[in-house]
């Protein structure tokens, strides 16, 4: 058996100067990125590193997605990658550490899903991803007023008091409503595609929030065409004006992680079903610089034109 695994980082198009300005890129483990090619159309490529079989193996893997560092540490080169070849080309980016035995059985999954993988660049063309995600904080709200207590028992006085902190916490969620309503307004002007994902608890939620702390309530992921970001961006920036004890962070433009399809080939690729999704990638990467291990896409809608 090889010490050796290829490692897939995405598929795409080759183009003019894409292997020239990837030849020095480095992905997992500081191995080199290079491309395998579909047999029947030398246009569509695989992105890959060779990595130890003694990391990426399914019981080895297993283990390793329980250590936090080393998780890191993947998901930074993971990104890295997507995102230098998103610079150049199309791509449709893969799940965390989807790994096979060797060249061969990644070339055979490539050639056998040809046809959908041109047609999701295709759709994918001149789209990027944004994060939408909007918190709570109902200890940003000052609370109202509270009416004299003097001659109210202990116990009355407690529990209008908790009435008054729930009513504070009722108001902030239904702003949340509000905010949300908004960027599913700049939804329908600008995207054409959006992801619902499960709100981020645990080490992506303590991690992520670059404003602080708050609940995360809503974790959406639009599909965007290049030439409406910035209205895009203005609007869901917006979205919270008004409403205190709400933040709504936007993250992006990325590779459109949330859109593509997994790359599959059941007998031969490393079962990595407790992997974080790529789009929990970015966010590991991204809020380092500023995983909750849980598969994070929920639902795809598309977005009412």
């Amino acid at each position: 058996m090889s010490d050796r695994m290829t490692y897939a980082y995405a598929v795409a198009y080759d183009t003019e100067g894409l292997r020239e300005s990837t030849a020095a890129l480095q992905g997992v483990a500081d191995a080199p990125v290079r491309f395998v090619a579909a047999a029947r159309d030398d246009r569509l490529l695989l992105a890959v590193s060779s990595v130890p079989a003694q990391d990426f193996r399914e019981d080895a893997l297993k283990r390793h997605l329980e250590d936090l560092d080393w998780l890191e540490a993947v998901a930074r080169a993971h990104h890295g990658v997507i995102e230098a070849l998103a610079a150049r080309t199309t791509v449709l980016p893969l799940r965390l550490a989807t790994v096979y035995l060797d060249d061969s059985r990644a070339r055979d999954v490539l050639e056998t899903g040809r046809s959908m993988f041109a047609e999701r660049l295709s759709r994918l063309a001149d789209q990027v991803e944004w994060g939408v995600k909007i918190y709570v904080e109902p200890s940003a709200v000052p609370p109202a007023p509270a009416a004299p207590a003097a001659g109210l028992p202990p116990g009355r006085a407690y529990l209008r008091t908790r009435r008054q902190q729930q009513s504070v916490r009722d108001t902030v969620y239904q702003a949340a409503q509000q905010a949300a309503e908004r960027v599913e307004t700049a939804g329908r002007a600008y995207a054409v595609d959006r992801v619902r994902h499960r709100v981020q608890q645990g080490v992506l939620a303590d991690a992520g929030g670059a404003g602080g702390a708050g609940e995360n309530v809503v974790n959406d992921a639009y599909l965007v065409p290049l030439e409406h970001g910035e209205a895009f961006l203005a609007d869901v920036n917006h979205a919270a004006d008004g409403l205190p004890g709400v933040r709504v962070e936007a993250t992006g433009p990325w590779a459109p992680y949330s859109f593509a399809m997994p790359l599959a080939g059941p007998k031969d690729v490393t079962d990595t079903a407790d992997a974080p999704d790529a789009t929990d990638t970015a966010d590991a990467a991204d809020a380092t610089d500023s995983t909750d291990s849980t598969d994070s896409t929920d639902s795809t809608e598309s977005v009412p034109p």
